[in-house]
């Protein structure tokens, strides 16, 4: 039977602003050493935007949210990587079983953490796609329309910059509640309350660092796009391990653990 999840507050730490920096490098020597379950991560990422690109090929107003959207649902999707990251920093000689265990979990909690960024990332979806089509001069059916249309439009609507801050206040409480949530969750048996409370702690306990680490994941996310989704092979993979080292770094110790 697996453990009832516990509701104790874990102690978040504070970081230097450059700290993220150093999460890439960890991430990085994470992915060299045991590449095949990262690489095929990244695979499938980029198979599916490739696939995203071709169907909405013609809906530009909806590519524009769903690429959104996939940041939002991203770290659920890395959470059998963070168990290859934790294998490494027990010692251990992960591989690809042991990415795929951590998809099956003794409890819901991940399934459920799962289904409600799901919703929020369709939410967003929609919303964006509701934004673009109501309020474009013409019609945004192919990127060319989207720059010429949203972002470049000479009218008074500012459409490209409601369009950011709305997009912006929606991913910012999300990307504080899933920073550190879906490590701690594959790593300690909590809630999904208190795992999403925890992360919210450190990253309002670390703005600075919270800034740069997710500057960070949209520019190499859109670098690994704008490669014709080819460099999301590494992109993804890199950022999933980085990620798990963010946690470590930014929650205090497992007391059934790490023996603190």
């Amino acid at each position: 039977m697996p453990a009832a999840p516990s509701s104790r507050a874990h102690q978040v730490r504070t970081v230097p602003p450059l700290r993220p920096l150093n999460w890439l490098a960890r991430g990085w020597a994470d992915l060299m050493r045991c590449p095949l379950p990262g690489l095929l991560h990244g695979a499938a990422a980029a198979l599916f935007g490739a696939a995203l690109v071709w169907l909405a090929r013609d809906r530009f107003w909806f590519l524009a949210g769903a690429f959104s959207g996939f940041l939002l649902v991203g770290p659920l999707l890395a959470t059998g990587l963070y168990a290859v990251s934790r294998e490494i920093e027990r010692g251990g000689r992960p591989g690809l079983g042991t990415a795929l265990s951590a998809w099956r979990p003794r409890d819901s909690r991940l399934v459920r953490f799962g289904l409600l960024l799901a919703l929020a990332g369709t939410g967003w979806v929609l919303t964006s796609a509701s934004l673009i089509t109501g309020f474009a001069a013409a019609p945004v059916l192919k990127p060319a329309d989207f720059l010429r249309v949203v972002v470049l439009a000479s009218d008074d609507t500012h459409l490209f910059e409601a369009w950011i801050v709305l997009g912006s206040v929606m991913a910012a409480p999300m990307f504080a509640s899933t920073v550190v949530a879906i490590p701690m969750l594959l790593d300690r048996p909590n809630g999904v309350l208190t795992a999403v409370a925890t992360s919210v702690g450190a990253a309002l306990l670390n703005p600075l660092a919270m800034a740069l680490w997710a500057t960070l994941i949209l520019a190499l996310t859109l670098l690994g796009m704008g490669t014709l989704m080819v460099g999301l092979v590494v992109v993804v993979p890199w950022l999933a391990h980085a990620s798990w080292h963010a946690y470590r770094d930014l929650v205090g110790p497992n007391p059934d653990v790490d023996g603190a």
